[in-house]
């Protein structure tokens, strides 16, 4: 299994952004994905997530109501759009596929067992 970010960039805050994260392998459709991210010197922590069904989403306080999650199991992609974007979201963005397949991943990344390889998003005041 494979996952390739793509998406990140330099954007003024206000601004939006979409992320996408494509995977490689394994049965997609039957796997919860996240969203993680790492700002300078900081750990690495929660964003979104989506079930494997897409009907599910989870949030991190942060970005509630600015960024939202979205899967295209056809395309085996799943996306993060990012509005109204604050130079706090600065960071390199992770997706990540769940541990185990039809399952609730949520919010930790111990559930969490494949990661792409990060997409550097920056955003200026």
């Amino acid at each position: 299994v494979q996952l390739q970010a793509s998406g990140g960039g330099l954007v003024q805050a206000g601004g939006s952004l979409r992320l996408s994260c494509e995977v490689s392998g394994g049965t997609f459709s039957a796997y919860d994905m996240g969203w993680f991210r790492q700002a300078p010197g900081k750990e690495r922590t929660f964003v979104v997530s989506i079930s494997w069904t897409g009907g599910a989403t989870g949030h991190a306080d942060s970005v509630k109501g600015r960024f939202t999650i979205s899967r295209d199991n056809a395309k085996r992609t799943v996306y993060l759009h990012m509005n109204n974007l604050k130079p706090e979201d600065t960071a390199v963005y992770f997706c990540a596929r769940a541990r185990a397949s039809y399952s609730n991943a949520g919010s930790r990344e111990y559930d969490y067992s494949y990661w792409g390889q990060g997409t550097q998003v920056t955003v200026s005041s």
